[in-house]
């Protein structure tokens, strides 16, 4: 009689602790839902904006609301929908955009897939080439200017290097890192992903920052944008926000029209990643060594620039 007693205790009391348990976590607060570690950007003051229609753009994403683009009807749809080529982006940039950042997903190189910059430096730097699109939810939440580096021309950019103090823009696809307060201010990192190509960006200091160059009032002054030793430069007013919305692993791809890295790319390029190490530079003209990111003054008998990294 004992022991059943005590085996009865047993059970009474394993049954309470299980109701206490269970009376307790029922006065806890629900689990918040997840959230992708990267939220979709918002649309910004200032900003260009068109919204794509819901039904096409929605089916061109996956479950986790990546931007998956599986077909050349897709992309065209949003290059459209999006008035991208009223806006300048070519149809040969956006669709080399759209392949390398389908790409890179797939080898897992973007952390944050909300954001694809294109920097289309086949149009002249009086022109806005700079476009920051929403992936998520088909904005365009930036369109406006962006310089290239001086040796890579005047009013376009025809020639671009990987390498140091050739003071020339660099193609292909980057991948952003955190920003900064450097010499020019609030500043972003950057890392070039394709051998030969941009992958000196560290040595030679390359970075997107503001510059008083990259406005309007140059251009109306002079015709064309200032230009840098390689950095993408971008407008004051406008370079906290667009920064704070590229931030983080997302793609940026700079285009330029260059039959070698279209074909060599081995992010796009047809030949594959065996010829990537092949860059394009041997027309490059020797440089002067002077110290990254300081100003420059160039003088003539017509006018004055002023130049920076």
């Amino acid at each position: 009689m004992k022991k059943l007693r005590n085996r009865i205790g047993k059970i009474l009391t394993t049954a309470l602790t299980a109701s206490s348990a269970a009376l307790f976590l029922n006065f806890l607060p629900a689990r918040p839902a997840m959230e992708h570690e990267f939220k979709a950007p918002v649309a910004l003051a200032n900003a260009s904006f068109a919204a794509v229609d819901a039904t096409a753009f929605h089916a061109a994403h996956d479950h986790d609301g990546a931007f998956a683009l599986s077909d050349s009807s897709h992309l065209r749809s949003l290059y459209e929908s999006l008035r991208l080529d009223s806006l300048g982006l070519s149809i040969q940039a956006w669709g080399k955009a759209v392949s390398g950042f389908l790409n890179m997903m797939t080898m897992g190189a973007i952390k944050n897939t909300g954001v694809l910059s294109i920097i289309d430096f086949s149009q002249p730097s009086n022109q806005k080439r700079l476009f920051v699109l929403d992936t998520y939810n088909g904005k365009l939440l930036f369109n406006t200017l962006v310089a290239h580096g001086r040796n890579s021309g005047t009013l376009l950019a025809t020639k671009f290097s990987n390498r140091r103090n050739s003071f020339m823009s660099s193609l292909g696809f980057y991948v952003t890192g955190a920003p900064f307060i450097g010499q020019h201010g609030y500043s972003l990192r950057l890392e070039g992903l394709e051998k030969g190509w941009n992958d000196n960006v560290f040595n030679r200091a390359i970075i997107m920052h503001p510059a008083d160059y990259v406005s309007e009032e140059h251009i109306q002054q002079w015709g064309y944008l200032g230009r840098s030793e390689g950095c993408p430069a971008i407008p004051e007013e406008f370079n906290r926000p667009i920064i704070e919305s590229i931030r983080g692993g997302s793609c940026l791809f700079v285009y330029g029209e260059n039959a070698k890295y279209a074909q060599r790319s081995h992010i796009i390029g047809e030949e594959g990643a065996e010829a990537a190490t092949d860059a394009g530079d041997e027309d490059d003209a020797p440089v002067r060594t002077t110290k990254h990111h300081r100003h420059k003054t160039a003088h003539s008998s017509r006018h004055k620039r002023t130049y920076a990294a």
